[in-house]
C-alpha cells in the first residue's frame, strides 16, 4: 500500500511548537511507517519524518514571512496531485483547496476535515463529496449535509506526556488568545477561584490580546509564556491544578485537552462541540457551562484521580489506536474503490460518465438483456433515473416499479436499488444527480 499523506505548510511537520494539524499529520506519517507502509509526505522542506518527504515549499509561511501563503499552497497542492499515479491512496489533512484538484485525477482520496473554519466552505466539501471520503475528528463535528466513511479521534504519542501524580498549583491555559478558545473567561475564572494562572499559546488576535489579557498580566497571577515545544508543553501540563478550557465555539476536537489528561491533569471544559467525547465528566474533570460553574467545579478537582485521566487517555487516544484507525479507513476504501471498478467494467453492462459540470452529474447506465444490476447510492442528492432504450423492473426497498422507454423514477438521496434488464435488447438509463447549492 503506497499512501500518499498531504501535510499543511503553515508550519512544519512536526511542529516546533504550535501546529495542531501538522502534529497530527506526523503521528499517523511516523505510525505508518511503523507498520510497514510505504508514506511519502507532503511538507514543507524542513519537515522530518522516517518515510519519504517530498516538497515544493521552501519552508513554513507562518515562520517564513517572504513565503505568500495562496501562492506555495497551490503549488504544495499541484506537486502531489501531478504525481497522483504513483499512489494507492492520497490522504488529504488540508482542509478544502485539495478537493478542487480531486476530479483531475483517479487516484482514491480520504480526506480528514480538521473542522470547517466557517459555514462560508461548506459548498466546496457539498461539491466534491463524490470524489473523496470524509474522516470527522468526532461525532460532533460531523455536518448534516456530508456524508462520512468514519470518525477517527486524534491520537497523542504517550510517551512525550509524563504523568504526574500530585497536582501542582497553578490552573493552566493552553491554546490559541482568540476569543474562541476563551482567554478572558480563563482569566475571569482564575481570578474568581483565586489561584494563579499561566496561559502559553499563539496570539492568534492581537487586539483580543491587547484589549482582553494584556491588562491583567502582572508576570505573577496572571503570567503569559508564549508558545511552547514539546518540553516546555509536557512540564506545564503536568505541573497544573487543572487545565481550563473555557471555549466559545463548537470545538472539533481539542489536543490540548487530550494531552493536559495524558500528564493526569483533569480539565475544566465548557461543554460545547467535541468536549462531552473528549471528557469523561466527573471522571476525568467537568463540562460546565458557564464561568461560575467552572468556578464551581475546581474545588471538586482533588475528587479526581490523576491516574483515571491517564488511563481514559491510554484507552482512546493513543497514536497506535488512531494509525490502526486509519488503516481500516484505508483498507475500506480500496475495497470500496475496488468494487467500483469492477462494476463499471462488469458482464452486466457499462457505466460512463456523460458531464459532470456545476450541480448536475449525468450518468449513462448500459445493462445487457436479463442481467440485473445492483446500486447503492450514500450520496445525499436527488437522482432521476430515465429509460432511453429497453425495459426495466426497479426493487426499491418493498417496491417494484416498471418502466419502459420514456418513463422515469425520481428517487431520494440514500437508496438501494436492484435493477433487471427485462427486454429483448440492452437497457439504457440515464442517472442525473442534481447536487443542492
Amino acid at each position: 500500500m503506497k499512501i500518499a499523506l498531504l501535510s499543511p505548510i503553515a508550519w512544519r511537520t512536526p511542529p516546533r511548537h504550535y501546529g495542531p494539524w501538522e502534529r497530527v499529520v506526523s503521528l499517523l506519517c511516523e505510525g505508518l511507517v511503523e507498520k510497514g507502509i510505504d508514506v511519502t509526505l507532503f511538507a514543507t522542506k524542513d519537515s522530518q519524518t522516517r518515510g519519504k518527504l517530498d516538497y515544493i515549499c521552501p519552508a513554513p509561511y507562518e515562520e517564513d514571512k517572504s513565503i505568500e501563503p495562496k501562492v506555495w499552497e497551490c503549488l504544495h497542492i499541484a506537486h502531489l496531485f501531478e504525481q497522483a499515479n504513483q499512489f494507492d491512496l492520497i490522504h488529504n489533512h488540508f482542509d478544502f483547496l485539495p478537493l478542487s484538484y480531486s476530479r483531475l485525477v483517479d487516484t482514491p482520496i480520504v480526506t480528514t476535515i480538521h473542522g470547517f473554519s466557517s459555514p462560508r466552505i461548506l459548498p466546496v466539501y457539498q461539491q466534491y463529496a463524490d470524489r473523496s471520503y470524509y474522516v470527522s475528528i468526532s461525532n460532533a463535528d460531523r455536518h448534516p449535509t456530508l456524508n462520512y466513511i468514519a470518525t477517527v479521534y486524534h491520537g497523542i504519542d504517550l510517551e512525550s506526556f509524563t504523568f504526574q501524580s500530585e497536582p501542582g498549583n497553578y490552573l493552566l491555559y493552553f491554546g490559541r488568545i482568540h476569543p474562541d478558545k476563551g482567554a478572558a473567561e480563563a482569566i475571569r475564572i482564575a481570578k474568581t477561584f483565586k489561584m494563579r494562572l499561566v496561559m502559553a499559546g499563539i496570539i492568534q488576535d492581537d487586539r483580543y490580546f491587547e484589549q482582553e489579557v494584556a491588562p491583567h498580566l502582572d508576570g505573577e497571577f496572571i503570567n503569559y509564556v508564549g508558545s511552547v515545544g514539546p518540553g516546555d508543553r509536557d512540564r506545564l501540563l503536568g505541573g497544573a491544578y487543572a487545565l481550563v478550557h473555557p471555549i466559545a465555539f463548537a470545538e472539533p476536537f481539542g489536543l490540548s485537552v487530550v494531552e493536559a489528561m495524558a500528564c493526569g491533569t483533569p480539565v475544566v471544559a465548557f461543554a460545547r462541540g467535541s468536549m462531552p467525547e473528549v471528557i469523561r465528566d466527573g471522571n476525568t474533570g467537568f463540562l460546565v457551562e458557564s464561568v461560575e460553574e467552572a468556578v464551581e467545579a475546581l474545588t471538586k478537582i482533588p475528587a479526581i484521580e490523576r491516574i483515571a485521566c491517564r488511563q481514559w487517555v491510554e484507552e482512546r487516544f493513543s497514536q497506535e489506536r488512531m494509525v490502526n484507525d486509519y488503516l481500516k479507513v484505508y483498507e475500506k476504501v480500496l475495497e470500496l474503490e475496488t468494487a467500483k471498478r469492477s462494476r463499471a467494467q462488469s458482464v452486466w453492462g457499462k457505466e460512463e460518465l456523460i458531464c459532470d459540470e456545476g450541480n448536475y452529474r449525468i450518468r449513462r447506465l448500459t445493462i445487457k438483456p436479463g442481467q440485473n444490476l445492483k446500486w447503492t447510492s450514500s450520496t445525499p442528492v436527488k437522482q432521476e433515473w430515465m429509460v432511453v432504450q429497453g425495459a426495466a423492473s426497479l426493487s426499491l426497498k418493498n417496491q417494484k416499479v416498471l418502466l419502459k422507454e420514456g418513463e422515469s423514477i425520481n428517487l431520494s438521496p440514500e437508496f438501494e436499488l436492484e435493477i433487471a434488464s427485462t427486454g429483448v435488447c440492452s437497457l439504457v438509463m440515464i442517472v442525473t444527480e442534481v447536487r443542492d447549492t
